[in-house]
């Protein structure tokens, strides 16, 4: 299992396509070859443009099979990136611009999530459209919204699913996937750290039987891209560290060499978490450095054989990972009963 943000996202619709189908693109070759590379049964991307039908999508699926590795099933839905809402949700007195929409975003689909797997996928739930106001105890009463929006503002940035993925011996393991929007770029009201936090936390609740959906059944499988590292920079990491310490999930703490031979001065020299744990290499001052955001967390009645984070010691495997995305690729190998 694994989850890759693998930063396939442009600037307009259609330009990924484009960037796909020329099979000369080194970012999209990079990411399809590191996927390749570690071969996952199952892999979440997040940070992929969507499109209605799901071109895209397939069209890079057919480069990491021309990798090596084929990925005969697919999922993808409308992400709320992009989605319009006709109102003025940045309150920049403006309506229709990246700000104004469910999730930020440029144009429709823009950074979503997708899912490939070796094994058949059953019928998907998309929580997305779930509205924020309504998880038990949220922190939205302080971000500073007006009623209209607090009324139709979704919880989801991108989107929270559960996706069964139907197993060899007849049974099924569940995923619970989710991209959270980064706690950072807004005000004193801390909109997006608190959205942050909610994010994480309606897997808490739904877990809890608190929301008006059944809880998922043993085993599955939460992972994705929380934007959002439970020790270091900005933040509200209550909710994340209660889901990494529930026991009802295990955190394998998966560990890389080369993100601990990635340059540790600047930002990271003040950080309080283990580099070793990093998923992300973002630049540092001005930057936060690198951190840990992205997550596989299987359910505790798993049998967890190794894990890690795809990001290899200095040399070519490097430099391809480094070319794929910002993020490295987080896996967590398990036997099934």
């Amino acid at each position: 299992m694994a989850t890759f943000n693998a930063d396939l996202t442009r600037e307009g619709p259609g330009l990924l396509l484009r960037d796909i189908r020329t099979a000369k693109d080194p970012q999209v070759e990079a990411a399809a070859g590191v996927i390749a590379a570690a071969a996952p049964d199952v892999i979440l991307l997040t940070g992929i443009d969507y499109d209605l039908d799901g071109v895209a999508l397939a069209a890079f699926a057919a480069r990491i099979a021309a990798a090596g590795v084929a990925y005969p099933h697919r999922f993808t839905a409308r992400p709320n990136t992009g989605l319009a809402t006709g109102l003025d949700l940045d309150g920049d007195g403006r309506l229709g611009g990246p700000g104004d929409a469910q999730g930020f975003g440029r144009f429709a689909g823009e950074g979503g999530m997708a899912v490939l797997s070796r094994l058949p996928l059953g019928q998907a739930v998309d929580h997305s459209a779930f509205l924020w106001r309504d998880l038990p105890g949220n922190l939205m009463a302080g971000a500073g919204l007006a009623d209209e929006v607090a009324a139709g503002q979704r919880l989801s940035t991108t989107g929270h699913w559960v996706v069964p993925v139907d197993l060899p011996d007849g049974g099924r393991l569940t995923l619970l996937a989710w991209l959270a929007t980064p706690p950072v770029f807004d005000g004193p009201e801390d909109r997006n750290g608190r959205r942050n936090h909610d994010e994480a936390a309606f897997w808490l609740r739904l877990l809890d039987g608190d929301l008006p959906f059944a809880p998922p059944e043993a085993p599955f499988v939460l992972l994705g891209d929380a934007n959002l590292d439970p020790v270091d920079g900005e933040g509200k990491a209550e909710a994340l560290l209660a889901l990494l310490g529930d026991a009802r999930l295990q955190d394998i703490r998966p560990e890389s060499l080369g993100a601990t031979a990635a340059g540790q001065g600047g930002a990271n020299a003040r950080h309080k978490g283990p580099a070793a744990l990093d998923t992300a290499d973002w630049p540092d001052d001005p930057g936060p450095g690198n951190m840990r955001v992205d997550y596989v967390l299987p359910s505790a009645g798993l049998a967890v054989e190794q894990a890690g984070v795809w990001w290899p010691a200095p040399g070519p495997a490097a430099d391809q990972a480094a070319a794929a995305s910002r993020h490295r690729l987080v896996y967590v190998d398990i036997s099934l009963p």
